[in-house]
């Protein structure tokens, strides 16, 4: 019989839990952030399970990584609006 492979979920818990030591070492508002950064990737579990051919850290800090530019261009958006707003 073949091996089974953990679900992508447990491969989740397993990276966050490898980071403990590392988060426990920083300063507090450095481990809200990344406790946030943790927060976003959870979010992306499902489409993370059809990355199959990467490694599950690689998708961890994509789905981050994605999370974050979706912040950068709301806050573009916000600017330009508010520019255009202003009669610039």
């Amino acid at each position: 019989m073949g091996r089974t492979l953990p679900s992508i979920t447990q491969e989740f818990l397993n990276e966050e839990a490898s980071f403990a030591r590392f988060r426990r070492a920083l300063r507090r508002s450095d481990q809200i952030a990344l406790d946030d950064l943790f927060a976003l990737a959870r979010q992306h579990l499902a489409a993370t399970a059809y990355a199959s051919h990467a490694l599950p850290f690689e998708t961890l800090l994509l789905c981050m990584l994605l999370e974050e530019h979706k912040e950068v261009m709301k806050l573009r958006q916000y600017v330009e609006v508010s520019r255009d707003g202003k009669g610039q």
